[in-house]
């Protein structure tokens, strides 16, 4: 019986073995269709980007290495003035966004306030429209407003900026402050903060997250919108995005595609630098603990 125990013993143990070993080999495998995604639209994309940047086309159709595009875009004033209106527009959307978002956030993050996921669901609902549409009926509305595009081209861009990245800002703050520490909050108020000593030392603090979020969300975006600044200025605004369109249509590929890649550095250190100050604000929160 010890023998035949023994061997059924070794038997579930080799079975179990191989088992494991099988489903090892599976989960490995689950990363391949991410990893051919990953291929496909963004690393090759890209090399196909930069090998535009940094080459142009001789009389016999063949490419070669050439700097043409650096240097047309860093010698043409009116691209540079794209590029800084673009950074101008992004910055502003961004704070404007934030301003407003972030109390709207916090409202709907308090139970006390709001007791239900309707509210939430309703500011979030425009995300759920086509952004065309989206950016077709706010130019009709503002044109009903006496807020036309070709008279008002700044004030007409940024209220649809504003209207369609709003959303983007105020979901990721949402997700922030509904898992605020009220311990923090009460504490504070126990030892004797008033209201704005409250927010700026364990409200805002612990919404840094979202901010940064929200932030990441508008501001690149808002560069490379072409549709709304295009749409609501009637042509009179240029974004980044505009003229990287038109490069494109205009088949300046090489011009388009040093274009593109200025957009991605940027994409790239706006990433570095709000995750760094991410890394920053947890260092701080633990420091204080």
């Amino acid at each position: 019986m010890n023998m035949k125990s023994n061997e059924s013993g070794r038997r579930f143990n080799r079975f179990k073995a191989g088992m494991r070993r099988i489903f090892t080999f599976k989960r490995k495998y689950l990363a391949i269709p991410y990893f051919v995604f990953l291929l496909l639209f963004v690393v090759i994309p890209i090399v196909i980007i930069l090998l535009y940047a940094f080459t142009a086309t001789n009389e016999a159709g063949n490419l070669y290495l050439s700097g043409e595009a650096f240097v047309n875009f860093f010698s043409s004033p009116s691209k540079l003035n794209v590029l800084l209106v673009s950074l101008y527009i992004g910055v502003l959307n961004t704070l404007i966004c934030l301003l407003i978002g972030y109390p709207i956030a916090y409202l709907l993050a308090d139970k006390k306030v709001n007791k239900n996921y309707v509210m939430v669901v309703l500011f979030i609902m425009p995300m759920w429209i086509n952004f065309v549409l989206r950016t077709g009926a706010t130019r009709d509305l503002l044109n009903l407003l006496g807020l036309k595009g070709g008279e008002h081209p700044y004030v007409a861009t940024m209220i649809g900026m504003v209207y369609n990245y709003l959303p983007f800002t105020i979901l990721p703050l949402y997700t922030t402050m509904i898992k605020l520490d009220k311990a923090q909050i009460e504490a504070s108020r126990d030892l004797g903060c008033n209201k704005f000593q409250t927010f700026t030392k364990a409200i805002l603090p612990q919404s840094v997250p979202g901010i940064i979020s929200a932030a990441e969300m508008v501001f690149m975006p808002t560069m490379s919108s072409y549709v709304i600044s295009g749409t609501l200025s009637e042509g009179k605004l240029t974004l980044f995005g505009n003229s990287i369109a038109a490069s494109f249509e205009n088949n300046m590929w090489n011009d388009g595609s040093f274009m593109a890649l200025i957009m991605l550095i940027l994409i790239f250190v706006t990433m570095f630098l709000t995750s760094r100050f991410g890394e920053k604000e947890e260092e701080r929160k633990v420091g204080l603990w």
